[in-house]
């Protein structure tokens, strides 16, 4: 096994740039050019969009607009450059969402994460990702396939055969969901057998650091990724375990929740992907993820961005006195008034009526004025507190509930 997957990971900033503008036009030209973009990227000139900066003047695409798209086109809402029969798999999400997949040379790029687990030629991967309609069973086998390894296609469940076959092959590294591992880890233990799992490469939910050190105590080194049914890989860890590393595949924006907008270097934000599948051509796809980009490098000598890792979700859309308030009224709310620069919109209790604060960052401006707008922007009545600039948590957040659910 390699050290790097392939070149394009250490590649410096002006070599990625000028990729990046050959690439980017490209993509923008071939999604235009797709039904299921009607309306969105007219009068976008595609040889316009050569950097990611000139990138965030593109709309977003958010999972509601995907199964809008698909209902009326389905399966894939008119955003595929293949017809459904072109793909070799049609995978089916929660929502119902449909997404294609294809077994062209790591199609979902999570080679490059497995590599950096240690994964290659002699590994014997046990993938206890599902295989079953939802894709990430074959997102997996499609990244073992990529760097050599072979792969025991486990998904859940009956966890006794599957510590009997992880002993009888010979398994070596285990693909799933970071908790699955332990389940199958502590009935081996139950019975006695002793598995030769060295490396995990986990997604899907939280890796708590007590669970990492568990794996770590058993001498497995266990590092995860960022990844979606729609997006493929997006980040993942290496074994510096500093940040996730954004995938040469895709680019990674963060914006503030309910807009396109970028936030400034470190804020935590939505994070936005465009991919450059040329198969699948998703242009700012909201994931609704938050996250945060961290400065520097990774010392693993990886040289993309990293990002700080999931963070919460951007959907903070809450009810406060019987009406919902989301985050793009919250950024209309800022957008009003120049001298604001964030708001948080808190949602408490008062004896048994639902009461709404809006905390505002103002260098200096006329509460009353900012009373009116929120009425008329957010359609309730509520307190207005100001705040000095910098004074918000950092963590994403322009809506908080904080209303107790017994």
């Amino acid at each position: 096994m390699t050290r790097f997957f392939d070149e394009l990971e250490t590649r410096s900033a002006d070599q990625r740039a000028a990729s990046l503008a050959k690439a980017l036009p490209d993509q923008i030209a071939r999604a235009k050019a797709l039904p299921g973009y009607a309306g969105a990227l007219d009068g976008v000139n595609p040889a316009s969009i050569t950097t990611v900066a000139a990138l965030a003047s593109l709309p977003v695409l958010r999972k509601s607009d995907l199964g809008r798209a698909q209902g009326a086109a389905g399966p894939f809402g008119g955003l595929t450059t293949r017809p459904a029969h072109g793909f070799a798999h049609i995978f089916q999400s929660p929502g119902p969402i449909y997404e294609p997949g294809g077994t062209e040379h790591d199609w979902w790029r999570m080679g490059r994460f497995l590599n950096a687990c240690g994964i290659g030629r002699g590994d014997i991967v046990q993938n206890c990702f599902g295989y079953h309609l939802t894709p990430a069973g074959m997102i997996f086998e499609s990244g073992a396939r990529a760097v050599g390894a072979a792969v025991l296609p486990a998904g859940t469940g009956q966890t006794e055969l599957q510590v009997t076959a992880s002993r009888d092959v010979g398994v070596t590294a285990y693909a799933g969901t970071p908790d699955y591992l332990k389940v199958i880890l502590d009935k081996a233990d139950e019975m006695g057998v002793r598995l030769g799992i060295t490396r995990a490469a986990v997604g899907g939910g939280a890796l708590f650091p007590s669970l990492r050190k568990e794996y770590a105590d058993r001498g497995i080194l266990c590092l995860q990724c960022y990844a979606t049914a729609d997006l493929g890989n997006i980040a993942y860890e290496s074994e510096a375990q500093e940040g996730m590393i954004v995938d040469e595949g895709v680019i990674v924006e963060i914006v503030t929740p309910g807009t396109g907008d970028p936030v400034a270097p470190g804020q935590v934000g939505e994070v936005v992907v465009t991919t450059l599948n040329p198969d699948y051509p998703l242009i700012r796809f909201a994931t609704g993820d938050l996250s945060a980009v961290m400065e520097g490098v990774s010392p693993c000598g990886r040289t993309n961005m990293r990002i700080k890792g999931w963070m919460g979700r951007a959907d903070q859309t809450t009810k406060i006195k019987g009406m919902f308030v989301r985050p793009e009224q919250v950024a209309q709310l800022v957008a009003k008034h120049a001298e604001i620069s964030r708001a948080r919109v808190i949602a408490s209790r008062e004896g048994e009526m639902d009461v709404m604060t809006v905390q505002i960052e103002s260098a200096g401006g006329n509460p009353d004025a900012y009373a009116s707008t929120v009425a008329e922007v957010l359609k309730l009545k509520g307190k207005i507190e100001l705040l000095s600039p910098g004074s918000l948590p950092n963590d994403g957040k322009v809506i908080e509930d904080q209303r107790v659910y017994d």
